[in-house]
């Protein structure tokens, strides 16, 4: 159980300080606020890593865990604990951030939260979530791999590293998810599009997840070979 807890105040912390940059900076009106969110991002996961990572791996990602099951790194009962914390951090996050920023008339309720949108349409979303989460994940099951050695000890700063670049990329476009958590907790209090949308942020991440699952287990048995 103790594990579940520590995904679940992973994922808080996630939420919060990565959507609630997004919120303060006001990201997507300029290139200052897109850094600056994106280094939040890293730096949330990063600082998580070093936290909760001997505990429950700090996944605090529904993608990554599938990944890692696939992958055999984890068990379904677990998998299904670890997404459940998961979700239930980023709700309490967002509930949080919602009541912190909403009574600036300033910030309307969509970015009052850090949801997750569509800016050229489903489509162009759905494929910047598989590809961004594909290779976030790759990433993620490569630099914790036993076969990398003493260098997986670095692995919470190329996670973190590897997502703020992501985000660089992807927030032009979907507002970077590669996290169906992260998405459904702020969607859930933005309403509108957000939520009408969060399919997209469900379905892409788990599906890019997925591949890199199979692209790892290729890579992986050639290196052992």
């Amino acid at each position: 159980m103790k594990k579940y807890l520590a995904e679940m105040v992973g994922t808080f912390v996630l939420t919060l300080l990565g959507c609630g940059t997004a919120v303060s900076l006001g990201c997507g009106a300029d290139t200052a606020a897109i850094v600056g969110t994106a280094i939040a991002f890293g730096l949330s996961v990063i600082a998580m890593a070093y936290t909760i990572g001997g505990i429950s791996g700090c996944h605090i990602n529904p993608a990554i865990t599938l990944g890692v099951y696939l992958n055999g790194g984890i068990s379904g009962k677990d998998a299904c604990g670890y997404v459940c914390g998961q979700v239930i951090g980023a709700i309490i996050a967002a509930a949080v951030l919602y009541g912190i920023v909403s009574m600036d008339p300033a910030i309307v309720i969509t970015t009052a939260t850090g949801a997750n949108a569509c800016s050229y349409g489903v489509c162009n979303g759905l494929i910047v979530e598989i590809v961004l989460t594909f290779i976030f994940v790759l990433v993620v099951l490569g630099t914790t791999s036993k076969t990398n050695g003493a260098t997986n000890n670095f692995a919470g700063l190329a996670i973190g590293l590897s997502l703020i670049l992501i985000h660089l990329v992807g927030i032009h476009y979907t507002g970077t998810s590669v996290n169906p958590a992260r998405s459904i907790g702020p969607a859930l209090f933005a309403g509108g599009q957000a939520l009408s949308e969060l399919w997209v942020f469900i379905v892409g991440p788990l599906v890019g997840a997925a591949i890199a699952a199979g692209c790892w287990k290729i890579i992986d048995c050639n290196c052992e070979k």
